[in-house]
């Protein structure tokens, strides 16, 4: 019997997940992650994601990522950009610069980090640090899938930079294989835009 379980070991589970608004409208670009009962978990060594700068913006808008990883922050457009984040979670800047930054950036205390550039002030992102590797973004029909969920006890939270109020966590006991199903209420206020001037107007 142990010989069988071995060669046939216990699939992964995954969780669906939907975000809408208090007028039920969908969600999008909120963080729906799941935190084992047991602990956070850090990124192994050496994991990275990028944030890059497009059209001075921050893509993507949001991030998520594991407590552990580096963030590394390209510069895609033809003037330069000062990242920056004041955030309790990791204070950092990345002083003016073009193309690939000299370094990146370690993020190892879970929390939300505003983005900002010293120059554009436009210019705002949002990445969100968990000590978990279950996570996943809403699309622009609020609906996310978390995937190669192992079995356990989890509490599934849902975050979004708009809310006005934190959504309440659902505690949740996953079976292997299985793919339940969690609809989230998220009371959020809308992005407002701000002014970007004509790229042949700046100077940086």
């Amino acid at each position: 019997m142990l010989a069988s379980a071995l060669a046939f070991p216990a699939r992964a589970a995954s969780i669906e997940a939907r975000v809408h608004d208090s007028a039920g409208k969908p969600v999008a670009d909120a963080v729906v992650y799941a935190m084992p009962a047991a602990g956070g978990i850090d990124a192994r060594a050496g994991k990275t994601a990028a944030i890059e700068q497009i059209d001075r913006e921050f893509v993507p808008y949001v991030s998520v990522i594991q407590s552990g990883t580096t963030v590394i922050f390209p510069n895609r457009d033809p003037i330069l950009h000062h990242v920056y984040s004041f955030s309790p979670p990791k204070p950092f800047e990345i002083k003016l610069y073009s193309g690939m930054p000299p370094r990146g950036e370690l993020f190892d205390k879970p929390g939300v980090v505003a983005l900002g550039c010293n120059i554009h002030d436009w210019m705002i992102g949002y990445l969100l640090v968990v000590a978990t590797p279950y996570f996943a973004k809403t699309d622009a029909s609020g609906a996310a899938r978390l995937r190669e969920v192992p079995a356990g006890g989890y509490e599934v939270r849902v975050w979004h930079p708009q809310q006005r109020s934190a959504a309440e966590p659902r505690p949740l006991a996953l079976e292997a294989a299985a793919s339940p199903s969690l609809a989230f209420v998220v009371d959020t206020a809308s992005r407002k835009a701000k002014y970007k001037p004509p790229l042949d107007t700046l100077r940086y």
